[in-house]
């Protein structure tokens, strides 16, 4: 584990990699699906908490669904996408923690602690949302994020009755290049860190 990735692999995972917005007419298929998640689990969490939950949707009829709740940009690049994932959280994901941390009672560290468990499980699911992509990328897969939705309305439509809620949207599959937009800048060194 102490052995540096060259940097084709880095190159693939970040510095060459683009969010795209049109793809090719290829598909994901279930083992690539199961092989995202067995890949996105296994990145750390708080207590093991494991807050993310996804749903992929493949099919049209899956799509479908999903679709009256974008916003009228990201309609072609998620009905269009092999794959579109849900990336959701689960309020409810501290009735797991005697499974997952046994270790520990967290439970009880984090009882009549409403925000903070809120603020755990929704950072933590970001975190395994952010694996499951570089997993998608470091498979020869494209990921196009995406935040503009009505996350009322899609909650309404997929997780009505669950402790599920949204928190953004991803299209993933082989994106078609020629659909790209030129890279936009990101900050310095300087402007992004600081030093202690």
């Amino acid at each position: 584990m102490s052995q540096a990735l060259d940097r084709g692999v880095m190159n693939q995972l970040f510095f060459e990699a683009r969010s795209h917005n049109g793809w090719q007419d290829r598909p994901v298929t279930d083992e690539q699906i199961a092989q995202l998640y067995a890949a996105a689990r296994m990145g750390p969490t708080a207590y093991n908490c494991s807050p993310a939950r996804f749903v992929f949707a493949r099919t049209e009829a899956g799509k479908a669904r999903i679709q009256p709740c974008l916003i009228s940009g990201n309609v072609g690049k998620a009905m269009s996408a092999p794959l579109l994932v849900v990336m959701a959280s689960d309020e409810g994901f501290l009735d797991l923690a005697p499974r997952l941390f046994p270790a520990f009672d967290v439970i009880a560290a984090y009882r009549d602690q409403p925000d903070r468990v809120r603020t755990m499980g929704l950072r933590n699911a970001n975190l395994q949302a952010a694996y499951l992509m570089i997993a998608a990328r470091a498979m020869g897969l494209d990921c196009g994020p995406m935040s503009g939705f009505n996350a009322s309305k899609l909650d309404a439509e997929l997780f009505a009755g669950t402790s599920w809620k949204s928190n953004f949207l991803c299209a993933i599959g082989y994106g078609d290049e020629s659909k790209l937009r030129p890279r936009g800048p990101r900050l310095d060194l300087e402007e992004a860190c600081s030093w202690l």
